[in-house]
């Protein structure tokens, strides 16, 4: 009795390793080694499960009049900044020392990177710097 338990078994396990088969995992996302042509897929599938809207979208579709307007606006803009600028400096080069335009605090300094300019906005705190590098 206990030698035909034994084939049974025996049988049994043989049976199990002739029907096994390894499992092998392929990723489906290129990013993690799977097939390049799949970008396309998933980033459409993303795209079409995304609910969220950009609300700076339709900026790009801006008419030719707005465009026009924009462009001229750009340009005023800089012909003011230029003569503000040159009744500041004059012609030549940038002068250190702390200068005002409305609600910008215009400081102009050497350092040893280059010239360094920092502009804070007065009313909201905002502040940016520009290095001008040494030539």
């Amino acid at each position: 009795m206990k030698k035909f338990f034994l084939l049974i078994i025996l049988l049994l396990a043989t049976v199990q390793l002739t029907t096994a088969q390894d499992l092998v995992y392929k990723p489906i996302n290129p990013a993690f080694g799977g097939d390049t042509f799949n970008y396309q897929w998933l980033l459409s599938s993303a795209q079409a499960q995304n609910q969220f809207k950009d609300p700076d979208a339709g900026l790009d579709e801006l008419s030719d009049l707005d465009l026009f307007e924009q462009s001229i606006n750009s340009q005023l803009y800089s012909k003011i900044t230029s003569q503000l600028f040159k009744d500041q400096f004059g012609e030549g080069e940038l002068q250190e020392g702390r200068y005002t335009f409305g609600n910008l605090a215009v400081d102009i300094y050497p350092s040893e990177a280059g010239l360094v300019i920092k502009i804070l906005d007065t009313s909201t705190g905002e502040q940016t710097q520009i290095i001008i590098p040494n030539s």
